[in-house]
């Protein structure tokens, strides 16, 4: 089921379909700003990532000695969420711990996307909550994707990624598999920002740590267009596209946990988690993103 919440700048629709942002429309322009999904390049828009970011050991976690198989970036992405409130100001939706859900991750949670608008900025905050009997461990993360360029007028080259604050980039290597090598590296030191170029993702994403910054955005050099990103409180943000001969999307990824170690532990509590709530407890985090057009 989709949904709409709309102001009088942006129109934001959401599918139930794992609670994703499917379209954001700046209405002064009626510019489309989300990655429309074509399957032939990267079938997704902005999936939230739950009950891990990335991939596990093995492809697989290990639960007082069970195995339970997982893909990559969890399974809420593609779980239907039940809608619990719509209003011209809010939209709820909620995906409970179910019987499909326990034969991936033996937990119990309630995982509940709200969305709201101010201005062109869309606001999607997370929340879980731990209705269970015992601890509930998970990672959490967001993966939107951008239309880039942003119009036929121009080219890979007129965008670059842009911080708030000088920054010198730490990125966790995770070549070639998605997993964390053990390894790090600067992205460039002393930097405000990293040029836009078709071969920037040939070897996949930079996961960036220790960010001063309050945003990141993907901005165009010469206009006051962009789409920005606001990552503090974020330990963790990556930058990605699908490797293609030129660039059709760029991700702004600001997540709370890591992927699992090359070589490391299947065990669940073995992984970087975003947070262990006891019963009763509740986590909350929220992604704000503002659409310049």
């Amino acid at each position: 089921m989709y949904y709409t919440l709309e102001n009088e700048q942006i129109r934001l629709t959401v599918d139930s379909l794992g609670a994703q942002p499917l379209s954001v429309i700046a209405k002064s322009t009626g510019e489309e700003c989300l990655w429309q999904g074509d399957p032939a390049v990267w079938g997704r828009h902005a999936p939230i990532l739950f009950p891990y970011t990335g991939k596990l050991p093995g492809g697989h976690m290990i639960v007082d000695g069970i195995s339970y198989e997982g893909g990559q970036h969890g399974f809420a992405r593609d779980a239907e969420h039940d809608l619990l409130e719509q209003t011209d100001k809010k939209l709820v939706l909620q995906l409970r711990a179910n019987q499909e859900t326990r034969a991936k991750f033996p937990f119990d949670f309630l995982l509940t996307s709200s969305f709201t608008l101010t201005g062109n900025t869309v606001h999607h905050t997370l929340t879980v909550d731990n209705p269970g009997e015992g601890p509930l461990q998970f990672g959490i993360g967001y993966h939107p994707a951008f239309i880039c360029p942003f119009d036929g007028k121009h080219d890979t080259e007129d965008y670059e990624f842009r911080f708030d604050q000088m920054e010198s980039p730490m990125v966790l290597d995770a070549r070639p598999n998605g997993l964390l090598s053990g390894k790090c590296y600067y992205l460039g030191t002393n930097i405000r920002s990293i040029p836009l170029t078709d071969r920037l993702f040939d070897n996949d994403s930079y996961c960036m740590t220790n960010l001063k910054s309050s945003t990141l955005g993907i901005y165009e050099k010469d206009s006051d267009r962009s789409v920005v990103c606001r990552i503090e409180g974020f330990p963790y943000t990556l930058i990605w596209s699908q490797k293609t001969e030129k660039i059709r999307f760029v991700c702004i990824e600001p997540w709370h946990s890591l992927p699992g170690v090359e070589g490391g532990s299947s065990k669940w509590e073995d992984q970087a988690a975003a947070a262990v709530l006891q019963p009763g407890e509740q986590f909350s985090t929220t992604l704000s993103m503002p659409f310049r057009r």
